[in-house]
Protein backbone atom coordinates (compact mmCIF):
# COMPACT_ATOMS: atom_id res chain seq x y z
CA UNK A 1 0.00 0.00 0.00
CA UNK A 2 2.03 1.80 0.38
CA UNK A 3 -10.09 25.31 5.37
CA UNK A 4 -8.72 26.50 7.82
CA UNK A 5 -7.83 30.27 9.05
CA UNK A 6 -5.00 31.61 7.32
CA UNK A 7 -1.98 31.93 8.50
CA UNK A 8 -0.52 35.39 10.07
CA UNK A 9 2.64 37.32 10.59
CA UNK A 10 4.30 37.31 13.94
CA UNK A 11 6.20 39.87 15.76
CA UNK A 12 8.51 39.38 18.47
CA UNK A 13 6.68 35.88 19.46
CA UNK A 14 3.08 37.45 20.01
CA UNK A 15 0.30 35.96 17.54
CA UNK A 16 -1.39 39.48 15.62
CA UNK A 17 -4.46 40.19 18.28
CA UNK A 18 -3.52 37.30 20.16
CA UNK A 19 -1.19 36.28 23.00
CA UNK A 20 2.33 35.97 23.66
CA UNK A 21 3.82 33.05 23.55
CA UNK A 22 6.94 31.55 24.77
CA UNK A 23 10.30 31.79 22.34
CA UNK A 24 11.95 28.96 24.53
CA UNK A 25 12.90 25.99 22.38
CA UNK A 26 12.03 22.65 24.10
CA UNK A 27 15.63 21.58 23.06
CA UNK A 28 18.89 22.69 22.55
CA UNK A 29 17.92 24.08 18.86
CA UNK A 30 17.92 27.54 18.31
CA UNK A 31 15.08 29.06 16.96
CA UNK A 32 17.59 30.31 14.43
CA UNK A 33 20.11 27.58 14.31
CA UNK A 34 23.16 28.40 12.97
CA UNK A 35 21.69 31.70 11.53
CA UNK A 36 19.61 30.18 9.52
CA UNK A 37 15.84 31.82 9.82
CA UNK A 38 13.25 28.85 11.50
CA UNK A 39 9.45 28.72 10.67
CA UNK A 40 8.79 26.11 12.78
CA UNK A 41 9.80 24.90 16.27
CA UNK A 42 11.73 21.75 17.41
CA UNK A 43 9.85 18.90 17.91
CA UNK A 44 11.00 17.10 21.30
CA UNK A 45 9.95 13.32 22.63
CA UNK A 46 8.61 14.40 25.95
CA UNK A 47 7.78 11.28 27.90
CA UNK A 48 5.21 9.51 25.50
CA UNK A 49 4.52 12.62 23.33
CA UNK A 50 5.74 14.27 20.54
CA UNK A 51 5.92 17.85 21.57
CA UNK A 52 6.61 21.67 20.44
CA UNK A 53 6.82 24.39 23.19
CA UNK A 54 6.35 21.70 25.71
CA UNK A 55 2.91 20.88 24.54
CA UNK A 56 1.64 17.70 22.31
CA UNK A 57 2.57 18.60 18.24
CA UNK A 58 -0.91 17.25 17.15
CA UNK A 59 0.54 17.82 13.76
CA UNK A 60 -1.61 16.79 10.70
CA UNK A 61 -0.56 16.48 6.74
CA UNK A 62 -0.41 13.42 4.23
CA UNK A 63 1.98 11.67 2.86
CA UNK A 64 2.84 11.39 -0.92
CA UNK A 65 2.76 8.16 -3.05
CA UNK A 66 5.89 5.88 -3.43
CA UNK A 67 8.03 8.25 -5.47
CA UNK A 68 9.14 5.38 -7.79
CA UNK A 69 10.01 6.41 -11.14
CA UNK A 70 6.78 4.95 -13.60
CA UNK A 71 4.38 4.30 -10.54
CA UNK A 72 2.71 7.77 -11.00
CA UNK A 73 3.07 8.98 -8.04
CA UNK A 74 6.35 10.63 -8.43
CA UNK A 75 5.00 13.79 -10.56
CA UNK A 76 3.45 15.10 -7.05
CA UNK A 77 6.74 15.59 -6.09
CA UNK A 78 7.05 19.50 -6.61
CA UNK A 79 6.41 22.64 -5.11
CA UNK A 80 3.12 23.77 -6.18
CA UNK A 81 2.01 20.54 -4.52
CA UNK A 82 3.15 21.20 -1.29
CA UNK A 83 2.27 24.97 -1.74
CA UNK A 84 -1.22 23.84 -2.67
CA UNK A 85 -1.25 21.24 0.73
CA UNK A 86 -0.20 24.53 2.97
CA UNK A 87 -2.86 27.12 1.64
CA UNK A 88 -5.80 25.15 0.65
CA UNK A 89 -5.57 21.64 3.18
CA UNK A 90 -4.01 23.86 6.02
CA UNK A 91 -1.26 20.70 6.14
CA UNK A 92 1.65 21.57 8.50
CA UNK A 93 3.61 18.31 7.80
CA UNK A 94 4.14 15.93 4.51
CA UNK A 95 5.63 13.05 4.07
CA UNK A 96 8.42 12.01 1.61
CA UNK A 97 8.10 8.06 0.51
CA UNK A 98 11.54 7.75 -1.42
CA UNK A 99 10.96 4.09 -2.68
CA UNK A 100 14.15 2.27 -2.60
CA UNK A 101 14.67 -1.31 -3.38
CA UNK A 102 11.61 -1.67 -5.40
CA UNK A 103 11.74 -1.18 -9.41
CA UNK A 104 12.62 2.50 -10.26
CA UNK A 105 13.49 3.26 -6.82
CA UNK A 106 16.12 4.95 -5.00
CA UNK A 107 19.00 2.34 -4.99
CA UNK A 108 18.55 2.05 -9.16
CA UNK A 109 17.26 5.20 -10.00
CA UNK A 110 18.85 8.85 -8.65
CA UNK A 111 15.72 10.61 -9.60
CA UNK A 112 14.30 9.86 -6.47
CA UNK A 113 16.40 11.67 -4.32
CA UNK A 114 15.83 14.75 -6.69
CA UNK A 115 12.35 14.53 -6.06
CA UNK A 116 12.37 14.57 -2.83
CA UNK A 117 14.35 17.26 -2.05
CA UNK A 118 12.20 19.46 -4.47
CA UNK A 119 9.45 18.24 -1.60
CA UNK A 120 12.00 19.24 1.34
CA UNK A 121 12.77 22.65 0.54
CA UNK A 122 9.51 23.34 -0.73
CA UNK A 123 8.12 22.24 2.86
CA UNK A 124 10.80 24.31 4.45
CA UNK A 125 9.79 27.28 2.29
CA UNK A 126 6.18 26.73 3.43
CA UNK A 127 6.94 26.52 7.37
CA UNK A 128 5.79 22.58 6.84
CA UNK A 129 7.58 19.63 9.15
CA UNK A 130 8.95 16.86 6.37
CA UNK A 131 9.32 13.51 7.17
CA UNK A 132 12.17 11.84 4.91
CA UNK A 133 11.05 8.41 4.71
CA UNK A 134 13.12 5.56 3.93
CA UNK A 135 10.17 3.46 2.10
CA UNK A 136 10.93 -0.08 2.52
CA UNK A 137 9.51 -3.03 3.81
CA UNK A 138 13.78 -4.93 4.03
CA UNK A 139 15.83 -1.42 5.22
CA UNK A 140 17.95 -4.02 6.96
CA UNK A 141 18.90 -5.81 3.86
CA UNK A 142 20.57 -2.08 2.25
CA UNK A 143 22.10 -0.48 5.85
CA UNK A 144 25.13 0.56 4.32
CA UNK A 145 22.94 2.77 1.61
CA UNK A 146 20.51 3.90 4.37
CA UNK A 147 23.43 5.49 6.23
CA UNK A 148 24.95 7.19 3.08
CA UNK A 149 21.35 8.60 2.04
CA UNK A 150 20.60 10.08 5.62
CA UNK A 151 23.92 11.16 6.59
CA UNK A 152 23.81 13.33 3.05
CA UNK A 153 20.18 14.55 4.10
CA UNK A 154 21.36 15.68 7.92
CA UNK A 155 24.16 17.08 6.53
CA UNK A 156 21.95 19.13 4.06
CA UNK A 157 19.32 19.67 6.62
CA UNK A 158 19.56 18.64 9.56
CA UNK A 159 20.38 22.46 11.23
CA UNK A 160 16.41 23.52 9.90
CA UNK A 161 13.38 22.26 12.87
CA UNK A 162 11.18 21.08 9.89
CA UNK A 163 13.09 18.03 9.50
CA UNK A 164 12.15 14.59 10.97
CA UNK A 165 13.66 11.06 9.42
CA UNK A 166 11.55 8.03 9.06
CA UNK A 167 14.49 5.39 8.91
CA UNK A 168 12.28 2.30 8.57
CA UNK A 169 8.21 2.44 6.82
CA UNK A 170 7.23 -0.79 7.65
CA UNK A 171 9.39 -3.66 8.50
CA UNK A 172 7.55 -6.81 7.78
CA UNK A 173 7.38 -9.34 10.79
CA UNK A 174 10.50 -9.39 11.63
CA UNK A 175 12.19 -9.78 14.97
CA UNK A 176 12.21 -6.00 16.85
CA UNK A 177 15.53 -6.51 18.91
CA UNK A 178 17.23 -8.61 16.47
CA UNK A 179 16.67 -7.14 13.72
CA UNK A 180 14.73 -3.59 13.35
CA UNK A 181 16.36 -2.37 16.94
CA UNK A 182 20.25 -3.24 15.84
CA UNK A 183 19.61 -1.61 12.31
CA UNK A 184 17.68 1.28 13.69
CA UNK A 185 20.51 2.20 16.25
CA UNK A 186 23.10 1.99 13.73
CA UNK A 187 21.49 4.67 11.44
CA UNK A 188 20.61 6.81 14.23
CA UNK A 189 24.41 6.69 15.12
CA UNK A 190 25.22 8.60 11.92
CA UNK A 191 22.57 10.54 12.13
CA UNK A 192 23.19 11.91 15.34
CA UNK A 193 26.79 12.72 14.78
CA UNK A 194 25.96 15.35 12.01
CA UNK A 195 22.36 16.16 13.60
CA UNK A 196 22.19 16.08 17.25
CA UNK A 197 18.41 16.63 17.73
CA UNK A 198 15.50 16.78 15.17
CA UNK A 199 13.06 14.29 15.92
CA UNK A 200 14.13 9.96 14.37
CA UNK A 201 11.21 7.65 13.84
CA UNK A 202 11.69 4.22 13.87
CA UNK A 203 9.38 0.98 12.08
CA UNK A 204 7.98 -1.46 13.93
CA UNK A 205 7.39 -5.10 13.07
CA UNK A 206 4.83 -6.12 11.23
CA UNK A 207 4.21 -3.07 8.90
CA UNK A 208 4.11 -0.37 11.52
CA UNK A 209 1.94 -2.24 13.99
CA UNK A 210 3.62 -4.07 17.03
CA UNK A 211 4.39 -0.72 18.59
CA UNK A 212 4.10 -2.25 21.84
CA UNK A 213 6.61 -5.10 20.94
CA UNK A 214 8.74 -2.18 20.30
CA UNK A 215 7.76 -0.62 23.71
CA UNK A 216 9.15 -4.04 25.70
CA UNK A 217 12.71 -3.19 24.19
CA UNK A 218 13.35 0.54 23.55
CA UNK A 219 16.25 1.74 21.96
CA UNK A 220 18.11 4.07 24.71
CA UNK A 221 21.43 5.87 24.36
CA UNK A 222 19.52 8.61 21.87
CA UNK A 223 17.18 11.42 22.40
CA UNK A 224 14.03 12.66 20.91
CA UNK A 225 13.11 9.14 18.83
CA UNK A 226 9.56 8.60 18.40
CA UNK A 227 8.11 4.79 17.19
CA UNK A 228 5.69 4.15 14.07
CA UNK A 229 2.26 3.21 14.23
CA UNK A 230 0.52 2.71 10.94
CA UNK A 231 -3.16 2.12 10.23
CA UNK A 232 -6.25 1.63 8.43
CA UNK A 233 -9.13 1.88 9.41
CA UNK A 234 -11.12 -0.65 7.44
CA UNK A 235 -8.55 -3.00 8.56
CA UNK A 236 -7.08 -2.27 11.75
CA UNK A 237 -9.70 -1.46 14.19
CA UNK A 238 -9.92 -1.31 18.41
CA UNK A 239 -7.53 -4.16 18.90
CA UNK A 240 -4.71 -1.77 16.97
CA UNK A 241 -5.38 0.97 19.07
CA UNK A 242 -5.03 -0.79 22.46
CA UNK A 243 -1.54 -1.95 21.18
CA UNK A 244 -0.79 1.70 20.73
CA UNK A 245 -1.99 2.71 24.34
CA UNK A 246 0.33 -0.37 25.41
CA UNK A 247 3.18 1.14 23.92
CA UNK A 248 2.23 4.82 25.65
CA UNK A 249 1.71 3.48 29.01
CA UNK A 250 4.89 1.86 28.76
CA UNK A 251 6.64 5.06 27.80
CA UNK A 252 7.58 5.51 23.86
CA UNK A 253 6.00 8.35 21.78
CA UNK A 254 4.27 7.33 18.91
CA UNK A 255 4.12 9.42 15.39
CA UNK A 256 1.68 7.99 12.46
CA UNK A 257 3.26 8.48 9.63
CA UNK A 258 1.14 6.83 7.26
CA UNK A 259 -2.58 5.89 7.41
CA UNK A 260 -6.10 4.76 5.44
CA UNK A 261 -9.30 4.97 5.14
CA UNK A 262 -9.34 2.45 4.00
CA UNK A 263 -8.91 -1.46 3.68
CA UNK A 264 -5.26 -2.29 4.91
CA UNK A 265 -4.64 -3.14 0.89
CA UNK A 266 -4.84 0.42 0.29
CA UNK A 267 -8.61 -0.09 -1.74
CA UNK A 268 -11.85 -0.51 -0.67
CA UNK A 269 -14.46 1.70 0.37
CA UNK A 270 -14.01 4.65 2.79
CA UNK A 271 -14.49 3.53 6.89
CA UNK A 272 -15.93 6.84 7.83
CA UNK A 273 -16.78 5.27 11.34
CA UNK A 274 -14.20 4.04 12.21
CA UNK A 275 -11.57 6.54 10.78
CA UNK A 276 -13.51 9.15 12.92
CA UNK A 277 -12.87 7.10 15.94
CA UNK A 278 -8.92 6.58 14.89
CA UNK A 279 -8.74 10.73 14.70
CA UNK A 280 -10.28 10.88 17.77
CA UNK A 281 -7.92 8.78 19.20
CA UNK A 282 -4.83 10.16 17.91
CA UNK A 283 -6.08 13.84 18.94
CA UNK A 284 -6.87 12.85 22.38
CA UNK A 285 -3.75 11.31 23.34
CA UNK A 286 -1.56 13.95 20.91
CA UNK A 287 -0.16 11.63 18.23
CA UNK A 288 0.83 13.43 14.84
CA UNK A 289 -0.48 12.02 11.93
CA UNK A 290 0.41 12.09 7.97
CA UNK A 291 -2.67 10.33 5.73
CA UNK A 292 -1.67 8.07 2.75
CA UNK A 293 -1.67 8.67 -0.22
CA UNK A 294 -1.45 12.10 -2.02
CA UNK A 295 -1.64 10.24 -5.68
CA UNK A 296 -4.48 9.84 -8.30
CA UNK A 297 -4.16 6.03 -8.61
CA UNK A 298 -7.42 4.31 -9.13
CA UNK A 299 -7.93 2.62 -5.56
CA UNK A 300 -9.86 3.64 -2.44
CA UNK A 301 -6.58 5.44 -0.33
CA UNK A 302 -5.88 7.89 -3.09
CA UNK A 303 -6.79 11.33 -2.27
CA UNK A 304 -7.20 12.43 -6.01
CA UNK A 305 -9.02 11.57 -8.75
CA UNK A 306 -7.40 9.58 -11.88
CA UNK A 307 -5.73 12.80 -13.50
CA UNK A 308 -6.07 15.64 -10.85
CA UNK A 309 -3.85 17.99 -11.85
CA UNK A 310 -0.09 17.38 -10.75
CA UNK A 311 0.47 21.08 -9.31
CA UNK A 312 -2.19 21.34 -6.90
CA UNK A 313 -4.88 23.68 -7.15
CA UNK A 314 -7.66 20.82 -6.55
CA UNK A 315 -11.16 21.49 -7.08
CA UNK A 316 -13.06 19.69 -4.59
CA UNK A 317 -14.37 17.60 -7.85
CA UNK A 318 -10.85 16.41 -8.20
CA UNK A 319 -10.91 14.98 -4.77
CA UNK A 320 -11.93 11.43 -4.16
CA UNK A 321 -14.28 10.21 -1.28
CA UNK A 322 -11.39 9.43 0.86
CA UNK A 323 -9.61 12.91 -0.48
CA UNK A 324 -12.61 15.07 0.95
CA UNK A 325 -12.37 13.26 4.43
CA UNK A 326 -8.89 14.22 4.78
CA UNK A 327 -8.39 17.35 3.82
CA UNK A 328 -11.46 18.19 6.25
CA UNK A 329 -9.64 16.41 9.04
CA UNK A 330 -6.80 17.98 8.72
CA UNK A 331 -7.90 21.74 8.26
CA UNK A 332 -10.32 20.85 11.54
CA UNK A 333 -7.24 19.20 13.09
CA UNK A 334 -5.35 22.27 12.91
CA UNK A 335 -7.76 25.03 13.65
CA UNK A 336 -9.65 26.02 10.54
CA UNK A 337 -12.87 26.27 9.43
CA UNK A 338 -13.67 23.61 6.19
CA UNK A 339 -15.15 25.15 3.61
CA UNK A 340 -15.04 23.94 -0.26
CA UNK A 341 -11.69 23.76 -2.39
CA UNK A 342 -11.55 26.70 -4.52
CA UNK A 343 -8.14 27.60 -6.37
CA UNK A 344 -7.14 31.15 -6.42
CA UNK A 345 -4.22 33.00 -6.27
CA UNK A 346 -3.16 31.93 -2.52
CA UNK A 347 -2.14 28.15 -4.23
CA UNK A 348 1.11 29.96 -5.42
CA UNK A 349 4.81 28.31 -5.90
CA UNK A 350 6.70 27.88 -2.35
CA UNK A 351 9.34 30.02 -4.36
CA UNK A 352 7.44 33.28 -3.14
CA UNK A 353 8.10 34.59 0.38
CA UNK A 354 7.22 32.02 3.04
CA UNK A 355 5.22 33.50 5.81
CA UNK A 356 7.22 33.48 9.10
CA UNK A 357 4.54 32.11 11.59
CA UNK A 358 4.96 31.71 15.08
CA UNK A 359 6.05 27.89 16.77
CA UNK A 360 3.34 26.24 18.48
CA UNK A 361 1.74 23.90 15.83
CA UNK A 362 -1.17 23.52 18.74
CA UNK A 363 -2.58 26.89 17.91
CA UNK A 364 -0.29 29.61 16.77
CA UNK A 365 0.07 28.69 13.44
CA UNK A 366 -4.14 28.78 12.69
CA UNK A 367 -5.84 31.46 14.27
CA UNK A 368 -9.58 31.10 14.08
CA UNK A 369 -12.10 33.75 12.57
CA UNK A 370 -14.78 34.48 14.81
CA UNK A 371 -18.32 35.10 13.51
CA UNK A 372 -16.99 34.62 9.74
CA UNK A 373 -18.07 32.41 7.42
CA UNK A 374 -14.87 32.01 5.20
CA UNK A 375 -11.30 33.40 4.93
CA UNK A 376 -8.76 34.09 2.86
CA UNK A 377 -4.83 34.43 2.95
CA UNK A 378 -3.28 36.06 0.27
CA UNK A 379 0.15 34.42 0.41
CA UNK A 380 1.60 37.27 2.00
CA UNK A 381 0.42 37.09 5.83
CA UNK A 382 -2.82 39.40 5.13
CA UNK A 383 -6.02 37.76 6.77
CA UNK A 384 -9.28 39.22 6.06
CA UNK A 385 -13.04 37.75 6.47
CA UNK A 386 -15.67 38.83 4.10
CA UNK A 387 -17.83 39.96 6.55
CA UNK A 388 -15.74 42.03 8.32
CA UNK A 389 -16.03 44.69 5.42
CA UNK A 390 -18.19 46.97 4.81
CA UNK A 391 -18.38 49.48 1.37
CA UNK A 392 -18.57 49.02 -2.27
CA UNK A 393 -17.64 45.40 -3.76
CA UNK A 394 -13.67 44.96 -4.36
CA UNK A 395 -12.79 48.19 -2.60
CA UNK A 396 -10.08 48.52 -1.00
CA UNK A 397 -10.70 48.92 2.71
CA UNK A 398 -7.82 51.85 3.90
CA UNK A 399 -4.81 50.08 5.56
CA UNK A 400 -5.16 47.19 3.30
CA UNK A 401 -2.15 45.90 1.50
CA UNK A 402 -2.03 43.27 -1.03
CA UNK A 403 -5.68 43.07 -1.43
CA UNK A 404 -7.16 40.64 -3.22
CA UNK A 405 -10.36 41.84 -2.94
CA UNK A 406 -14.09 40.19 -1.75
CA UNK A 407 -18.43 40.39 -2.21
CA UNK A 408 -20.84 40.18 -0.05
CA UNK A 409 -22.42 37.78 1.64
Amino acid sequence: KGAAAAEIPTISGAVCGGSTTSSTPTTSRSSSSAGIPQGVTPLAVQGNKVTTNGQPANLAGVSLFWSNTGWGGEKYYNAQVVSWLKSDWKANVVRVAMGTESDGGYLTDSTNKTRATAVIDAAIANNMYVIIDWHTHTAEANKAAAITFFKEMATKYGHYNNIIYEVYNEPLQVSWSNVIKPYAVDVIKEIRAIDPDNLIIVGTPSWSQDVDVASQDKITGYSNIAYTLHFYAGTHKQWLRDKAQTAMNNGIALFVTEWGSVNADGDGGVDTAETTTWLNFLKTNGISHANWALNDKVEGASALVAGASANGGWTSAQLTTSGTLVRNAIIANNGGTVTSSTPSTSARSSSSTPVVTTSSSRSSSSVAVVGSSSSVNNGAGVLFSETFESGAVNTQPAGWDNFIGYVRN
